[in-house]
């Protein structure tokens, strides 16, 4: 099966850009392919602790969290969590401070890099 890494780059709740890239990728490791996530720029924020949404719209906390519990590997861009204020602490277990470097290695290891 093939392995792809996927980057994110939008706010969790700005618009529907983050929510479909969830579908996708859980399509993708439903189907047993090896994905890895990696956030960019305000998509560091998507996977804080502590969100609510109205009763019957999404949830990417919850997205996150069954993906997490799938083995899956999800690393934030270190200096956009920093330059918005967001440290490590302020994300759901499994998510990852990480660098550039890790997201060269995902890319030149992957089969395909898709970005949203």
């Amino acid at each position: 099966m093939s392995e792809m890494t996927i980057i994110f780059n939008d706010a969790g709740y700005g618009d529907e850009r983050p929510y479909n890239a969830l579908r996708y990728v859980k399509a993708l490791v439903e189907k047993g392919a090896k994905v890895n996530v990696f956030l960019m720029a305000d998509s560091v924020t998507c996977t804080l602790k502590g969100q609510e949404t109205p009763k019957g719209y999404y949830n990417l906390e919850r997205m996150f969290k069954y993906l997490i519990n799938k083995d899956m590997e999800i690393h934030a861009c270190g200096s956009c969590m920093e330059t918005r204020g967001v440290s490590e602490e302020d994300f759901i277990d499994g998510v990852k401070k990480s660098t550039m470097d890790q997201l060269a290695d995902w890319s030149l290891e992957s089969d395909k890099v898709i970005v949203f």
